[in-house]
């Protein structure tokens, strides 16, 4: 008797929820990408000549270059290039909205190989993950979809098979971060990403069941920050993960192959290394990444305070009144950075760059560090105006849905995203809106 009496309790609010979800996609409409010039993609005012140099002459060059075989691309690779995964809306960035280039460049790129279903021409670029082995014990390693057994200057002899990708319930997948911004995010100090998550002079948190932590290296106990579970601790070390996951290139960081393959992996390790020549050293490549990603600026918002629409600035409002805030933390500050431009500055991140649980839907399964199987690093919002794919899979180019999406058994965000959907009006859901696409 009792179970049915809560069972006719639950089912109202259940039928409610969805009606009243299906009405907000119907009343709400994302303004989608914002028109105009790239808002990111450059330099970090304050540069000295050196670094400016450096950038301009050597970092941007590399970031942007295709790799072959002789340059350590493979045996297996997601892309061809740094810039193919970070081109939108610039440079640096995350998926363009259309012609995905492992689509388009597949052919040329990795002859022989199959797309799978999962990539598709306008969507994202994603990366593929296993859950578990066949055993059934923990992965959650990526799993390249690419190979270099069909291209004309695979090594003689190299005969490489793809992935099963065959099994979807076994598969999760990643889309790249924006890197705009990254050296003023590395520039923050553990201390002040501490002090942010703890305070709460108005006790909202109590109230909301936000907790959050910071995901730590498991050494040193420092934070870490970069990823969607914030498991890298630098760019130099989110630089050398990346070139050996993503295109299967060693160095000095990784310098191992991740696939030894005996006719495939011919390359001797590290394949891209620092050059020691009497009175130089040439930089590894993700020296030069690193370089990159450090002196890119902070992405620009369209507008600011009463420079924007009456909309957008109601919309910030709103983004602070129902909670957003909480985790979306708009500004922290620099410490002292031996690079003089990153020293002491605002940093509009809209992250707290800490891991937050986020429920049943959107739990992936994967353990990084200490962020768990349904935690994830509150994404920076800045640049989200000019963003095409949003959550860590890129299942929506829809901000309202990815905003929807927040509000699932056991997410720390569910009572923020109830007065999202309870508390405001349609127009000032429209505003909140407005105001995300106006970052």
């Amino acid at each position: 008797m009792h179970i049915q009496k809560r069972i006719s309790v639950i089912l109202p609010v259940a039928a409610l929820f969805v009606a009243v979800s299906v009405d907000l996609l119907e009343a709400q409409t994302d303004p989608g990408i914002r028109g105009g010039p790239a808002g990111a993609g450059r330099v970090i005012p304050g540069l000295t000549a050196g670094e400016q140099d450096f950038f301009t002459t050597q970092a941007a060059p590399e970031f942007s270059s295709v790799d072959g075989v002789a340059d350590g691309l493979g045996p297996r690779f997601n892309l061809d290039s740094c810039a193919g995964c970070h081109i939108h809306p610039a440079v640096g960035g995350s998926s363009p909205p259309r012609n995905n280039p492992q689509v388009v460049r597949a052919a040329t790129m990795a002859p022989g190989n199959v797309v799978p279903p999962f990539l598709t021409l306008n969507g994202p670029v994603r990366e593929v993950r296993f859950v578990r082995n066949p055993n059934g014990t923990p992965d959650g390693g990526v799993h390249d979809i690419f190979t270099i057994g069909g291209r004309p200057d695979r090594p003689f002899g190299c005969v490489i098979q793809q992935p099963n990708f065959s099994n979807a319930g076994n598969m999760i997948f990643r889309i790249p971060t924006p890197t705009f911004g990254a050296g003023l995010l590395e520039a923050i100090t553990d201390t002040t990403i501490k002090n942010n998550l703890a305070s709460d002079p108005q006790g909202k948190k109590a109230f909301f069941g936000i907790r959050g932590e910071v995901n730590t290296n498991g050494n040193d106990g420092t934070v870490t920050r970069f990823g969607w579970k914030a498991q890298n601790k630098s760019l130099l070390i989110f630089s050398g993960e990346a070139y050996n996951v993503e295109m299967g290139v060693t160095s000095e960081n990784f310098p191992n192959e991740r696939e030894e393959d005996a006719d495939c992996a011919k390359n001797a390790t590290p394949e891209s290394a620092a050059g020691f020549h009497v009175g130089s050293t040439d930089p590894a490549d993700i020296v030069l990444f690193m370089g990159f990603m450090k002196f890119l600026d902070q992405p620009a918002p369209a507008c600011t305070g009463n420079a924007c629409s009456a909309s957008i600035q109601n919309g910030h409002r709103m983004f602070r009144d129902v909670g957003c805030s909480l985790c979306h933390t708009e500004a922290l500050m620099t410490g002292l950075s031996s690079t003089a431009a990153l020293s002491r500055q605002a940093v509009n991140l809209f992250s707290d760059l800490a891991v937050h649980h986020m429920g049943f839907g959107l739990a992936d399964g994967v353990t990084q560090g200490s962020a768990g199987p349904d935690e994830f690093r509150t994404a920076p919002l800045w640049g989200v105006g000019q963003r095409a794919f949003f959550l860590h899979d890129g299942r929506t180019n829809d901000l309202l849905r990815a905003i929807l999406a927040h509000d699932s058994p056991g997410s720390e965000a569910e009572r923020v995203i109830d007065n999202f959907q309870f508390r405001l009006s349609r127009s000032e859901q429209q505003d909140i809106l407005n105001f995300l696409r106006s970052l």
